[in-house]
């Protein structure tokens, strides 16, 4: 009798262990599955903002005649107010004037000012935006400009006393006069900042053959050189952020107290280096040629690790498709030095080129880059 009792207990005891081992294999496998979304990347895009600005300006006229090019040198100030409609056209309201001057050839006294101011509208059109593409980090901009308005001359004493001494002044004006004008310009900028750039201009303007009281048969001219500042009153861009995210799955385990382990693999720490080059070149310096090194020594070291190489170039020079050929180059050459020199697998390598579209570093200079990531 004890004895089947003990067989029985036996056989009782083996059932429960095996419903535990089943349960304990269902929980195992029943997981549920979703999809989630989680951040990949921010993407930030730079627009065109039509602006507003102030142009401040002095210089020197020449104003062209007989006279030698020293004697009709005279001072001239600018103010002009502008809008920027696009990333080429715009338009400016300027206010020119000081002195303007004259004179006679193989006279004792011959040469004389009067005063003028003139007013008028410019078509503007920037040059480096329509060729290179626009880049409101650029540092130079040329630009070419076009327009024409109203001079008022007076203050005409000195001619008039050389007309009193015998001098021909066949077109004499005496107290005032209002003349529409013409002209024709560059400007060349450099940018300070986002809101100041130094700004350099030379127009050629044409008048009537009366400006200077003297007949020539042709239309009189003066040429202006100018140098000052050039602030924007207000943002010239904007930037807009878009977030881009990815499908993720995720399995959740229906009994959360299950905790299943796997052996943790064995982590070997990444290595980047940083390859640097100088503006528009993709030759490797003296300098760098110990990073590429180090990368090498570690696939070598690492015989499972893989390298990825992406070239850039920097924004602030240059326009999309040189900086494009650029970043390729770049990057293209560190592969190269890396299988011919250092004899390390192309199919342990993966690489790209960003261009000048994404940029790594704040300080521009840097990236001018290939980015080496070995792990």
């Amino acid at each position: 009798m004890k004895m089947k009792k003990v067989i029985l207990v036996a056989i009782l005891a083996l059932v429960g262990m095996n419903a535990m081992a089943q349960r304990q294999e269902k929980v195992v496998d029943r997981i549920d599955q979703r999809t989630v979304q989680e951040l990949d990347h921010v993407d930030v895009n730079t627009l065109f903002k039509p602006y507003w600005y102030l142009d401040l300006q002095g210089g020197a006229q020449w104003t062209i005649g007989e006279a030698k090019f020293k004697d009709l040198l005279s001072p001239n100030v600018q103010l002009g107010i502008g809008y920027q409609f696009s990333k080429v056209v715009g338009a400016r309201l300027a206010f020119n004037g000081w002195q303007s001057k004259g004179g006679f050839d193989n006279r004792e006294i011959m040469n004389f000012k009067w005063k003028y101011i003139a007013g008028g509208l410019d078509l503007t059109f920037n040059l480096s935006n329509l060729v290179a593409g626009w880049n409101p980090k650029r540092l130079f901009n040329l630009s070419l400009f076009v327009g024409g308005g109203a001079n008022y001359e007076f203050d005409n004493d000195e001619a008039k006393a050389l007309a009193a001494q015998g001098y021909n002044m066949q077109y004499l004006w005496d107290d005032k006069e209002i003349r529409p004008y013409g002209r024709v310009g560059l400007q060349a900028m450099f940018r300070l900042s986002d809101a100041v750039n130094l700004l350099f201009e030379g127009n050629a303007n044409g008048l009537s053959d009366k400006y200077n009281s003297k007949y020539g048969d042709n239309i009189d001219k003066y040429v202006n050189a100018l140098v000052g500042l050039r602030i924007n009153l207000g943002k010239t861009y904007r930037e807009e952020s878009h977030e881009v995210y990815r499908d993720v799955i995720v399995y959740d385990t229906i009994y959360k107290y299950v905790t299943i382990e796997e052996p943790k693999p064995v982590k070997i720490e990444p290595i980047r280096r940083d390859v640097f080059f100088i503006i528009n070149k993709y030759d490797i310096q003296d300098t760098e040629v110990d990073k590429i090194a180090d990368v090498a020594a570690y696939l070598k070291k690492y015989p499972n690790a893989k390298v990825n190489v992406v070239g850039y170039a920097d924004a602030g020079t240059g326009n999309d498709k040189i900086n494009d050929r650029l970043a390729k180059q770049r990057a293209d050459i560190v592969v190269k030095e890396l299988i011919e020199k250092y004899e390390i697998a192309a199919e342990r390598i993966t690489y790209d080129s960003k261009g000048a579209h994404e940029q790594p570093f704040e300080e521009n200079d840097k990236n001018r880059v290939s980015i080496m990531i070995a792990e």
